[in-house]
This record gives C-alpha cells, sequence and structure tokens, in this order.
C-alpha cells in the first residue's frame, strides 16, 4: 500500500471522526455513532499499514479513545430506547446540503429491518412520485432485507391517472425485485410519518418533499441529492419496542 494511499485513508478518518464528534455534541448519538464506528475501521485500516512504532502507538490510543466513546453513546441510546424514551430531532435549515435520503435514513437501518412503512398524503406529483422512487431505490441498496414497503397517500384528485400509472409501475418494477409495494389512499390524512420494522419512527415536517428544485438540469445536486438544497424542516426520530402499522 502506498504513502499516498495510507494519507488519504488518514485524511478520511480524520473527517468521519470529526462529524462524529459534532454529531455527539449536538446530542444527535445514534448519528454519531455511525460515523464513530466508521471512522474506527478506517484508523484500524490505517493502523495495519503503517510500519513506524511510534505511529502505531498513536493510533492505538485514538482507536481506544473513540471506542470507548462509541460504547458509552450506544450504551446510553439502547437504554433510552429500553426506557421507551429515545427522542432525538435533526433541523434541515434553509438551503443546508447534505440530506439526501440515503445520507438522513442511513443511522437507523439495520440487518433487521424487513418492513417500512410511509405516510405521507402528498406523494402524488412528479417530483413527488420521484422522491418516493427514490426513497424505494434507497431502500433495496441498503444493508437490510426490505420486503415489503407500505404506502398510505392521497389521491390526486386534478391528475389522478398519472399517480396511478406511476405507483403501477413502481409496485411492478419493486416486485420484480423481490419487494412487495402495498398502496393504499386517504382523503383524511395530513401527518407524515415513516415507520421500520426495527422499531425506529421517522416524523419530517415536510414528509419526502423537502428538496428545493435544481438550478438547471446540468446543475450540481441534480442527480446527487446531497448536493440539493432544502427547504427548512425539522426530522423527529423517535423508537419504540413495539413496531404497529400506521
Amino acid at each position: 500500500m502506498t504513502q499516498n494511499h495510507v494519507s488519504g485513508m488518514e485524511t478520511s478518518a480524520i473527517s468521519v471522526l470529526k462529524r462524529a464528534v459534532e454529531l455527539d455534541q449536538s446530542g444527535r448519538f445514534q448519528e454519531s455513532l455511525v460515523c464513530y464506528q466508521e471512522g474506527i475501521q478506517l484508523l484500524m485500516d490505517v493502523l495495519k499499514a503503517v510500519k513506524d512504532d511510534s505511529k502505531k502507538g498513536r493510533y492505538r490510543g485514538k482507536i481506544k479513545d473513540y471506542m470507548d466513546r462509541a460504547e458509552q453513546i450506544k450504551a446510553h441510546v439502547n437504554q433510552v430506547k429500553e426506557d421507551g424514551k429515545y427522542h432525538e430531532q435533526i433541523r434541515i435549515a434553509e438551503d443546508a446540503t447534505g440530506y439526501s435520503y440515503d445520507t438522513l435514513f442511513k443511522p437507523y437501518i439495520s440487518s433487521l429491518l424487513t418492513e417500512v412503512w410511509v405516510q405521507d398524503p402528498y406523494i402524488r406529483h412528479t417530483h413527488q412520485l420521484y422522491n418516493f422512487l427514490r426513497f424505494c431505490e434507497m431502500l433495496l441498496k441498503a444493508s437490510c432485507k426490505v420486503k415489503k414497503i407500505h404506502l398510505l397517500t392521497s389521491q390526486d384528485e386534478a391528475d389522478g391517472g398519472q399517480q396511478s400509472s406511476a405507483l403501477a409501475e413502481l409496485k411492478e418494477s419493486v416486485g420484480a425485485q423481490g419487494v412487495t409495494l402495498d398502496l393504499q389512499f386517504s382523503s383524511t390524512i395530513h401527518d407524515r410519518e415513516i415507520r421500520f420494522d426495527n422499531g425506529w419512527i421517522i416524523k419530517i415536517g415536510r414528509g419526502l418533499d423537502y428538496f428545493k428544485r435544481p438550478k438547471g438540469r446540468f446543475s450540481i445536486g441534480y442527480c446527487d441529492y446531497d448536493f440539493r438544497q432544502c427547504q427548512e424542516t425539522n426530522v423527529d426520530i423517535f423508537h419504540t419496542k413495539h413496531t404497529k402499522t400506521l
């Protein structure tokens, strides 16, 4: 392994661990735990690659410190979850970036996740349907084995044909991936909520529709939503031991 490669891994580890500390200090413990784990693994890869004994000792010390903190956070999160009192809030500022579905939901997806319930009255217009499609794609490529996705939304009274055909096509497409898409409609729902059967509940003030329009079809953020500007909204995360359907 070249020195440049080792330096690159070290830089990545520093960046991830810096983010872990920031999340830790702001009380976003589940997210910080994921970053600590990723950063520790990167530091361990660096440790294996370096030859200098003094550097090895320094890396071992840092790894131990971060592992100790990660264990403390893990114990705290598990206890709060056990008590049924877990609540975390993420404030997405106006024009903020870095909140793609992959980034936002990753800390709450685990190998235990097999079923997802989405309640969002605004999966109707073209861009909203694409948002739900991206959410489904995120689940399909995540480190879980989702077998069923439930969507409860409202019907588009102005152009119901487009909504119906789009959701029917999506249902067939995810079905080809071995996932069942259950579609239900309600004319009275207002609240937005996403529920995972591993106990996590995510409530986004704007639902899945919190991204702004890109500035152009060839602008950064058109494809990669981590670069897409967001509208201001709050994300509230809860955990329950008893997951029930919406």
